[in-house]
């Protein structure tokens, strides 16, 4: 590794780190001052959030917005060192404009290749400590949402189903329980239900209050029972049994890829959520390295209104591309694109246009 490899390398993580630090801390405090009204509301202190919570949270920020921030540092410490004139000194030596961005690759390489093992393995498990107190810092309607009763349903498998006039995935407890089971002519041949469900954590399995039982004979003759309290299990904890949109974020990529095989050997064709929470695991790391390399093409050159101009077009293009990814998740989620296009489009798009721009800034 030569001078100017350690010295653009050095720059490169540098100003990643100061913009890294310096953003982190100004979205911190500016979130907590707005959520703190809304944390003391629900009984919290602040210091609880401060420790349990928003160390987790900027784990999830910073790698969401983690090619946000590589692009702006290569577009800031490139165009000073363009507008300083140190880049055509460095040309100017005899060194090629592709050996001048060597350290470049092979800075975002090994930030892609961190950010991708973060994504895969850390992340969820800073999502579910993020996830346990989110809901507190919402407005009353987001927060009912989320810790709130509902109706819910589950598909098992292709032929039983459970229905749940009211469910508290918080409490883990629901009312007006109805579980369904059908032959493979989708004759009805089993009926439960019980006034009150809830899930013992100890024993692993559901509880049925006031349970009504029905077996239907295949000579259509039925079997009735009932009884105050029945001990049932359904293959799965309430969590997979009624799972919620963030229950892709706390799960490692092993656990996220078994439980979507689980969801469609049960016959659920609604996953497209957890097929983008799985695909951007991956997309995002490999944008850092496309970023970087457009980052290094648009800066690289002195240009009339220096700095300034740069970092405009940057942060532009930068929040284009990663604001496009929650657009195509939703896109995504109607059924219009495939999970794996939605999530990889923004790559396959700006990937051509900094390979263009590279190779006509490697040719002037």
């Amino acid at each position: 590794m030569g001078v100017i490899d350690r010295y653009i390398i050095k720059k490169y993580l540098g100003t990643f780190g100061f913009i890294l630090l310096l953003l982190s801390t100004v979205v911190l405090v500016i979130d907590v001052q707005a959520k703190k009204p809304r944390i003391e509301e629900n009984g919290f202190q602040l210091s609880e959030f401060l420790t349990q919570y928003y160390p987790f949270w900027i784990i999830y920020l910073v790698m969401t917005f983690m090619s946000i921030l590589v692009f702006i540092s290569v577009i800031f410490f490139t165009s000073r060192m363009a507008n300083n004139t140190e880049i055509v000194a460095i040309i100017s030596s005899g060194a090629s404009f592709h050996r001048f961005a060597r350290p470049y690759f092979f800075t975002s390489l090994f930030i892609g290749i961190f950010s991708l093992v973060i994504n895969h393995f850390v992340l969820p498990w800073a999502n579910i400590k993020k996830n346990e107190l989110e809901a507190y810092t919402m407005n009353a309607r987001k927060r009912e949402q989320i810790i709130g009763s509902a109706p819910v349903s589950a598909q098992i498998n292709k032929n039983e189903y459970i229905f749940l006039h009211s469910y508290n995935k918080k409490e883990k407890r629901g009312s007006g329980f109805g579980y369904k089971k059908y032959d493979k002519n989708k004759r009805l041949t089993y009926q439960l239900l019980a006034a009150e469900m809830f899930w013992d954590a100890d024993k692993k399995v559901f509880v049925l209050n006031t349970f009504h039982e029905k077996t239907i004979n295949k000579n259509d003759t039925e079997k009735l029972n009932n009884g105050a309290q029945m001990f049932k299990k359904f293959g799965f904890p309430p969590e997979e049994l009624f799972p919620d949109q963030l229950l892709g974020q706390t799960k490692t990529t092993p656990e996220l890829i078994k439980f979507i095989k689980r969801e469609r050997e049960k016959g659920n064709s609604n996953l497209n959520t957890y097929l983008n929470e799985l695909y951007q695991r991956t997309s995002m790391p490999v944008s850092v390295i496309v970023l970087t390399f457009l980052a290094l093409s648009l800066s690289s050159q002195k240009k009339r209104g220096g700095l300034g101009v740069n970092l405009a077009i940057g942060i532009a293009l930068a929040f284009i591309f990663v604001f496009s990814f929650e657009a195509l998740k939703v896109v995504s989620e109607n059924k219009t694109l495939t999970p794996a296009l939605a999530m990889w489009l923004p790559n396959m798009v700006f990937a051509p246009l900094a390979a263009f721009l590279y190779f006509k800034r490697a040719n002037q």
